[in-house]
């Protein structure tokens, strides 16, 4: 009989973790990898003026989302400054076109092997899609006012273009080792350790630039209400039941037997890709704007109230149409994104072909405008918990008057939803094996 723990269960469970030396040498080997990320994500390209990249983060808010995503590399213009964002998009594409093309959505059904085409797809397209982010990037850094990048050749541009591309791809071959040989999730886990190598400096400036501790306290409060809220509805789902009836023969008779199972449907079925749609959407009408905007100092010009308008940081009552506009775009790219997964999944068909069957209802057409009602009504939930999520920034600085540090809605729920699978499949090791998890 094993002795009684006396240590904290969430303690235990990490020392019982290295005790497995399977499970400690993916633990070590990820670490390993993300040590490499971030020495990749502090290699810089050659010309960057680092005060005009400072000003040019605080004049367009889009490359605070992109600086998120390369977790930090961004605001250095490093060689993995797009980060894995590319693959992200190439994954969110071929997610939308599966459906919609035959083919795709016939290599989708073939299982394994289908899947892994499917992969392999996303990675070649991925390429392409990096070298357009590339380019696009170093024009808009030479247009920017005042310049970050000098006029560059064809030469040196290509060089740079092929620079970025590669470190993308260099960090999505990273993802894949972790996902291989380490703890999984491997592209989430990258991200991740961006946003996480962000927080300490974003912290300790807080600290030590505001005088208004009581404002500060009330916005760690909220930050970490905001943090049980994500994880209450990342984790909420609905429990559909399903019976399956099957003939079992033994002998020479014919029994029937049947057995009841349930289909979890997620709450928030979207995950944070409505967030994605919906800053592109809000941030775009500015960033265009910009290029035709009069200077400061000189009178405003239709452009110019554009992007006024089209500022999260502007002031009130302005700010509100901003924050008001991303809050709707979020519920309706939640129900387009929700339907679009739904749709893919064909519940009803995996069912009537499996002899599965919801109690009380016919099989096929009734199943299907049956979980379709079901996933409309708890889609309302997940789309309101993404849109205040999103809208919790601006929200805990309008109470708490606290400007130095900014909360990234994208990046809580990257942070907490990396943390919950990687629990989920160390508490699976563990459970294997005999031992407590980390999760009760």
């Amino acid at each position: 009989m094993r002795p009684r723990q006396t240590r904290p269960r969430l303690l235990q469970a990490m020392i019982d973790s290295f005790r497995l030396p399977d499970l400690r040498r993916r633990i070590l080997l990820t670490f390993g990898i993300l040590v490499v990320f971030r020495f990749v994500a502090h290699v810089p390209l050659p010309g960057v003026d680092a005060a005009a990249l400072q000003q040019l983060f605080e004049d367009m808010p889009i490359f605070g989302m992109l600086d998120m995503f390369s977790g930090g590399a961004m605001r250095n213009f490093s060689v993995a400054a797009m980060g894995v964002y590319p693959y992200i998009t190439a994954s969110i594409i071929m997610q939308l076109m599966v459906p919609v093309i035959p083919r795709l959505q016939a290599i989708s059904q073939e299982g394994e092997a289908g899947r892994h085409k499917i992969n392999r797809i996303t990675h070649w397209l991925t390429v392409p899609l990096a070298g357009l982010a590339g380019y696009g990037q170093i024009t808009l850094l030479q247009r920017a006012d005042p310049p970050v990048l000098g006029s560059t050749a064809v030469l040196p541009m290509v060089a740079m273009v092929f620079a970025l591309m590669a470190g993308t791809i260099f960090l999505v071959w990273l993802g894949e080792l972790i996902t291989e040989y380490g703890i999984g999730n491997g592209i989430s886990i990258i991200i991740f350790a961006g946003i996480v190598a962000g927080l300490p400096e974003m912290i300790g400036s807080g600290f030590l630039a505001q005088e208004q501790f009581g404002g500060l306290f009330a916005y760690v409060l909220i930050a970490l209400a905001t943090i049980v809220f994500i994880v209450i509805f990342t984790e909420a789902h609905r429990r559909i039941p399903v019976q399956y009836a099957r003939t079992v023969f033994r002998g020479d008779r014919m029994y029937k037997q049947s057995g009841a199972t349930h289909i979890p449907l997620r709450v928030n079925t979207a995950g944070m890709i409505p967030l994605i749609f919906a800053m592109s959407m809000v941030l775009f009408p500015g960033m265009i704007a910009s290029y035709f905007a009069n200077p400061a100092g000189a009178d405003p010009n239709l452009a110019n109230h554009i992007m006024n308008l089209f500022n999260p940081n502007a002031a009130m009552p302005v700010g509100l149409f901003y924050w008001g506009f991303y809050f709707l775009l979020v519920i309706g790219f939640a129900f387009f994104y929700t339907m679009v997964v739904f749709q893919q999944q064909d519940l009803s068909g995996t069912l009537q072909r499996q002899g599965g069957f919801i109690p009380g209802i016919r099989p096929g057409k009734h199943t299907a405008n049956y979980l379709n009602h079901v996933i409309n009504r708890i889609t309302w939930g997940g789309a309101l918990f993404l849109a205040l999520v999103a809208v919790m920034p601006f929200l805990a600085r309008s109470i708490t008057n606290v400007q130095v540090i900014q909360l990234s809605s994208m990046g809580m729920l990257i942070v907490v939803g990396v943390v919950l699978d990687t629990m989920k499949q160390m508490e699976a090791q563990l459970v294997m094996r005999r031992y407590e998890g980390f999760i009760r």
